[in-house]
């Protein structure tokens, strides 16, 4: 990937992700796009290493500043050495409980209880769907009294279930699982809330309560080389859901082709939940683009797109039966 290209991804990122939605990072964004000397100091990190994400997540766990792009610039330019190295020793690992909210309605219509896993777990937030409150657009609250409340709105026949879905068993699967009892690792959770949201914040913290509290099995190791062992450790006797969100699109092409497969292999229901290019058996059969948000995800229940959703759990569009 070279100059040109990086560039473009840092400007992508800024229109179609984070526009709307952290005006400090989409300003980081079109700086960083324009700016050849922060530009060349990206390319000598591997591809993977080159998200916005990744270096404004980590320039936040270093204290430094994001919310005006010269002051940034100055001070990524000073302070590279540490930028770059931690951009090299870890991943983005957003865990965003709100996804919860877009997942519900698949999970609440399988077959009860259910054992979870989830793909690209992080610290294991998503695993507790049934820990949650939830309100769709201004229907009644949902769900257990929870610290944690994730709010939706809808557009289309969305089966809003009547209770949350019964959990008797959770894991996950990550290279570098996250510990919510660990302050470090805590703290890299929080460095990737983008600026603004301080909502997501809050809510990312009440989460990490809950964890604490019960804290999910998460297995270190390659998805690829991984889930089939895990699936085979889940109880029997409960509907198997594996499920992930904006986690295949960090893999070569090869890689997710090879987890498709594997997946149409598993005794288990497969839920994703990723940007609509990522899985092209589920992009082939969409009828229609995403109708608000361009940063839309599809929500796929066994590579039948149901729905278009929020990458943060914000909306859920129903698609036609």
């Amino acid at each position: 990937m070279g100059e040109t290209s990086t560039a473009e991804r840092y400007r992508k990122f800024g229109e179609m992700e984070v526009r709307g939605h952290s005006p400090s990072y989409e300003q980081l964004c079109m700086g960083v796009g324009a700016d050849a000397e922060l530009l060349a100091l990206a390319d000598t990190l591997p591809a993977a290493k080159r998200q916005p994400n990744l270096l404004f997540g980590a320039v936040r766990f270093l204290g430094g500043p994001v919310h005006d792009f010269g002051a940034f610039r100055i001070w990524v330019l000073e302070h590279w050495a540490e930028v770059s190295s931690e951009m090299l020793a870890r991943s983005t690992q957003t865990n965003e409980p709100g996804r919860c909210a877009t997942l519900l309605p698949l999970l609440a219509r399988l077959p009860q209880p259910l054992a979870l896993i989830e793909v690209g777990a992080s610290a294991g937030l998503c695993l507790f769907p049934d820990r949650y409150t939830y309100r769709f657009d201004d229907r009644p609250a949902l769900g257990p009294v929870s610290p944690v409340m994730l709010t939706c709105r809808t557009s289309g026949a969305v089966p809003i279930p009547q209770q949350v879905p019964s959990v008797v068993w959770r894991a996950g699967i990550d290279l570098a699982p996250l510990d919510v009892a660990d302050a470090d690792h805590l703290r890299w959770l929080e460095a990737l809330v983008w600026p603004e949201q301080q909502d997501r914040l809050v809510r990312l913290r009440a989460a990490t309560q809950i964890a604490r509290a019960e804290p999910p099995h998460l297995v270190q190791g390659d998805l690829n080389a991984t889930i089939a062992d895990l699936v085979g450790q889940a109880p029997p006797d409960a509907t198997l859901v594996v499920f992930h969100s904006a986690v295949l699109a960090y893999l070569p092409q090869d890689e997710r082709d090879r987890f498709v497969e594997t997946m149409r292999g598993l005794p288990a229901r497969w839920i994703s939940n990723e940007a609509p290019s990522v899985i092209p058996s589920v992009a082939a059969r969409l009828t229609r683009s995403p109708s608000t948000d361009r940063s839309a995800f599809v929500l796929a229940l066994d590579e039948e797109p149901v729905a278009f959703t929020g990458p943060h759990g914000q909306f859920l569009d129903w698609l036609p039966e």
